[in-house]
């Protein structure tokens, strides 16, 4: 449930907070007052696109945060899929907006707007002033089914993918490998030639790495020579300068008096160790000046080697790895190329049987589909005469065949509606006028409430096109749906924010030539008068605020 949204420095808002409560909350104002900048911050801390002209003139930034009271399972394991911390049922949601980048947080948590996203899909659902238009577009009415139809329908929908992926893959393949007998000769005489250049070049992984090395050290050898001599003149024990005859004679020096004096027994070993060291150390630079014999032939045979490796690797790939990969990749098309019809009927074989599992799980999608459809009909035609439509006749279309097959099945799926007796059903978008197509989706909405677990419903202006009987008949539904979720509206009509649990007054003023909007909670008398407002007429009788009163009454006695 959200229990709190603060907003500061957004467009005509300097710094306003609201308190939600549970069941139904209703916002209303003057038009212009700036009622759907409210929710519209909603939908900017929930990752919608923002400018720097959003932020408040002469603020630096814009700052919106929600807070959530929420204890589900699925909030919960879904803030542990996006590592982010569970702090005792409550989610704090916020971002901030700066002239050149905004930052999302959650939970103080620095995070990406997919990430806010993915979570607030689990916390409310927002009904815009013009989403109802959505359901002209038969691509809607599909997704409104598949939610309808539930954990059957999502259990399928991962292997209905994988299968499609499967089956585009193979027919693809099968696609590519339609070449003229010309065409086939000519890639397998290129896939030979690349397989051989590859083989005979005898590669070891690694090697290349090696000769580096080694080439390095010869194209440097003279003077790695001249270095290491004078190492061993300065070092050895040839010379009576060299270290090792200095470190030899010293160390004589200290044995001759080390049992003299026990301290210079611990420090005549010290000049041991050195002397042992030293030894190693001219025995190690032997070794290595034996290792750089060598002569220009062996520099040459080293260059040219490099060469060639360094040849394969621009022609096959960035490493010897990579080279020997593509031999592998080659060699395979290669014995495809040479057995071509083999390979061709391998690939229908593999077409025919995915093409089957697609079809077995498209027909047990379209099953979950059409079961879903019928279900959806009866519960929507009742939600939809609740809404004041006398004659309605709402129907879902499945239709099924290869030509819609998708990586969500072969369904084809439409809304048909009839409101008036003895017309046979038609699409929505022929049919349906915009105040219609508002309840169309006002009951729907209803009727996914207990599919979606989602425990926020927001609706920005759900009351276009409608007044009177019908007006009475949506505040009606809205207040039984806030029975079960927290609802939060906005709304023009007496009717439905008579029928409000928590109502709130949006108001814009100018004070020294600064226009600001605010929202206050409104107490009894108050809410009274603002309906009274709502009913019409610039001054408020004696007569509209005892109207205003009845609507109330009779709001508490609907329920």
């Amino acid at each position: 449930m959200l229990i709190n949204l603060s907003v500061k420095n957004l467009a005509l808002i300097d710094a306003e907070e609201v308190e939600f409560g549970e069941g139904l909350n209703i916002l209303s104002g003057e038009t212009g007052a700036g009622k759907s900048i409210l929710i519209g911050s909603v939908n900017l801390a929930l990752g919608e696109r923002a400018d720097k002209e959003m932020i408040r003139t002469g603020a630096d930034y814009a700052l919106i945060e929600l807070l959530f009271e929420e204890d589900s399972p699925q909030v919960k394991k879904r803030m542990e899929e996006l590592d982010l911390p569970w702090e005792g049922g409550t989610v704090m949601i916020s971002r901030k907006i700066q002239p050149s980048r905004s930052v999302f947080r959650i939970n103080g948590e620095t995070v990406t707007s997919k990430q806010v996203k993915l979570l607030a899909e689990l916390l409310l659902d927002i009904h815009g002033q013009h989403e109802h238009q959505s359901l002209l577009h038969k691509k809607k009415h599909q997704e409104i089914l598949d939610e309808f139809a539930g954990e059957k329908l999502k259990k399928l929908l991962p292997s209905l993918r994988e299968s499609w992926q499967r089956l585009s893959g193979i027919r693809k393949e099968l696609e590519e490998a339609g070449m003229d007998e010309a065409e086939r000769m000519r890639e397998l005489s290129l896939a030979e030639f690349e397989v051989q250049e590859i083989e005979e070049a005898h590669i070891i992984p690694g090697e290349d790495e090696e000769l580096e090395k080694n080439y390095r050290r010869m194209t440097h050898g003279r003077r790695i020579m001249e270095s290491i001599s004078a190492a061993c003149r300065l070092t050895g024990g040839e010379s009576a300068e060299g270290a090792a005859d200095l470190i030899g004679h010293a160390l004589r020096e200290m044995t001759s008096v080390s049992d003299l004096d026990e301290e210079l027994s611990g420090i005549a070993s010290q000049l041991d160790e050195i002397d042992h060291l030293l030894h190693d150390f001219n025995r190690d630079l032997a070794d290595y000046q034996e290792r750089m014999d060598f002569d220009e032939a062996d520099l040459a045979k080293a260059e040219e080697r490099l060469n060639h490796l360094n040849h394969l690797k621009m022609k096959y790939g960035k490493t010897l790895e990579e080279v020997l990969a593509y031999r592998e990749k080659r060699d395979k098309e290669r014995q495809r190329l040479a057995d071509f019809d083999t390979y061709q009927e391998e690939l229908k074989g593999q077409l025919q049987k995915a093409k089957e599992e697609m079809d077995d799980l498209c027909e047990k999608a379209s099953k979950v589909r059409s079961q879903a459809a019928k279900t959806l009909e009866k519960q929507l035609r009742q939600a939809l005469y609740d809404l004041n439509f006398a004659h309605v006749d709402f129907r879902v279309k499945v239709l099924s065949g290869d030509t819609w097959q998708s990586a969500r099945g072969w369904d084809d799926v439409e809304f048909l509606i009839s409101t008036n007796q003895g017309e046979e059903p038609r699409p929505l978008s022929t049919v349906a006028s915009g105040g219609e197509l508002s309840r169309i989706m006002l009951g729907l909405k209803t009727v996914l409430a207990d599919k979606d677990g989602v425990e926020t419903l927001i609706f920005d202006e759900i009351d276009a096109g409608i007044s009177g009987r019908t007006a009475w008949k949506v505040s009606e539904k809205l207040g039984m749906l806030s029975r079960q979720r927290q609802v939060i509206c906005i709304t023009h009509l007496p009717q439905i924010a008579a029928m409000a649990d928590t109502h709130f007054y949006i108001e814009k003023t100018v004070k020294k030539g600064v226009t600001k909007t605010s929202i206050s909670p409104l107490q009894e008398k108050e809410r009274i008068r603002e309906i009274a407002r709502m009913l019409g007429g610039e001054e408020i009788s004696e007569a509209a605020l005892k109207n205003a009163e009845e609507l109330i009454q009779m709001a508490k006695n609907s329920i």
